[in-house]
């Protein structure tokens, strides 16, 4: 099961980082790349804990649908988005954030199982493990930029 770990120093407070990190309609513009809304659920301002999101969005050619919950929150923090329901088997987020000195240290640790068994550690080991790390750097970039504004 891959794991993937970024960290995002930011020149800004926690609070704004985390409540951006949460914000469903900073997320949207984030990843408009990937034509990316939010369709059910919380689908704008700040999503909290017990609340889910179901996104709809274009990745490899293809229309997906995937729910998340936030299952764990200690705000600013913490937080947790779960997958429910959507194209992984599963999906694990949790966001960390950190103060040091003037800094954020924004810390994501993303769990993910693909299905299809040997096709799927196949497909994550060729792109898909690369293409998410990719997706994350992405989205710390816009939300490092627009924090630091």
């Amino acid at each position: 099961m891959p794991i993937i770990e970024l960290k995002t120093i930011i020149k800004a407070d926690t609070k704004t980082c985390f409540d951006l990190s949460r914000n469903i309609d900073f997320h949207k513009k984030s990843m408009k790349h990937s034509n990316e809304k939010a369709i059910a659920g919380k689908t704008s301002g700040l999503i909290g804990l017990g609340e889910s999101v179901t996104w709809e969005a274009v990745h490899f050619g293809v229309k997906q649908q995937l729910s998340s919950k936030i299952t764990q929150f200690d705000s600013p923090n913490y937080f947790v988005d779960e997958m429910v329901f959507g194209a992984f088997k599963s999906f694990k987020h949790e966001h960390i954030f950190k103060s040091e000195g003037s800094n954020t240290i924004m810390i994501d640790k993303f769990e993910f199982k693909s299905p299809f068994g040997v096709l799927g550690q196949l497909a994550n080991t060729l792109f898909l493990t690369k293409y998410m790390a990719n997706l994350l750097k992405t989205r710390n970039q816009f939300l490092k930029a627009e924090a630091e504004k």
